[in-house]
């Protein structure tokens, strides 16, 4: 294994998630600028985290979609789009169908 690669100034870092309104303490090598006074009365650097275990649907049970750039509507339309041919394919195939009993019967 490589000597050397690996970081050693770890300090205690607080990262807040916001949204949810969730922060915890822990050692970490980020680099901030933002500091906050924590819970035992010492300051120390603040990361901000946009999900966390309190906001992330995984653990919250809930569907909170954050989204920028459509993602999840582009695939919604076009899972509907598969869906609308799928059944207009059947539909035709019954169309076809039944024209053809029809025609044989006919005979």
């Amino acid at each position: 294994m490589k000597s050397s690669i690996h970081p050693t100034t770890y300090r205690p870092v607080v990262f807040s998630d916001d949204v949810a309104g969730f922060a915890f303490l822990t050692q970490s090598t980020a680099q901030t600028t933002e500091t906050i006074k924590w819970e035992d009365g010492n300051e120390y650097p603040l990361v901000k985290i946009h999900i966390s275990s309190a906001s992330h649907p995984y653990f919250t049970g809930e569907e909170k979609i954050i989204d920028t750039e459509g993602r999840v509507d582009r695939f919604k339309a076009r899972a509907a789009a598969a869906e609308a041919r799928k059944q207009a394919l059947a539909n035709k195939a019954k169309k076809a169908a039944a024209n053809k009993a029809k025609k044989s019967d006919e005979k």
